[in-house]
């Protein structure tokens, strides 16, 4: 683990930050009532699902303006000196929320924490390879991430459980996978 964000209070959520190579995967629990986390748990009838994917950009405000212009609005905006995020609205491009993120220098990651780095110990994993999210209509929801430009190392299938693949250090594990509730983690 990395890092704990005191700063997902504001979303009524606690989390913790895992370092996959230069990324990392965040792991949140609701700790307060009517949060965003908290419903899509209860839609879905789970303890462990997937809800947000975190995409590093370099023309932020064209991004934006162009998802305005569609009417896909925006539920959290942060300009800070070294990172401007939004977040986009998942009624509007459906899946997960999505985040579009410009940090200043590119690759620094204030979401990491104030002394981001990338990880070094590869004795296990690498990187993220991609992500399976579950959807009722992965039809409708590849279209809208195609549209804007998101679909990047992320499908969508029909069902309930999504998956995180990570590529494994060890290409004789490759293949090995585990589960928590609707989340299937597996290495690649």
């Amino acid at each position: 683990m990395c890092f704990k964000d005191p700063g997902v209070a504001e979303f009524g959520l606690h989390n913790a930050l895992m370092t996959v190579g230069d990324q990392f995967i965040e792991v949140v629990s609701p700790i307060a009532d009517n949060t965003a986390a908290g419903r899509l748990l209860d839609r879905r009838n789970a303890e462990v699902t997937a809800y947000m994917v975190m995409f590093e950009v370099d023309d932020l405000d064209a991004r934006i303006a162009e998802l305005e212009a569609a009417k896909v609005r925006t539920v959290w905006s942060g300009d800070f000196p070294t990172i401007r995020g939004r977040h986009l609205h998942p009624g509007d491009v459906g899946g997960a929320i999505v985040s579009l993120d410009q940090p200043n220098p590119a690759g620094s990651w204030l979401w990491g924490g104030p002394t981001w780095t990338a990880h070094t110990d590869n004795e296990t994993v690498t990187s993220i390879a991609g992500y399976t999210i579950a959807v009722e209509d992965p039809a409708a929801v590849i279209t809208l991430w195609s549209l804007f430009g998101l679909l990047r190392s992320v499908r969508f299938v029909e069902g309930s459980t999504s998956e995180i693949e990570l590529t494994a250090t060890d290409r004789g594990a490759a293949g090995t996978s585990f589960s928590l509730d609707q989340v299937s983690v597996r290495l690649v």
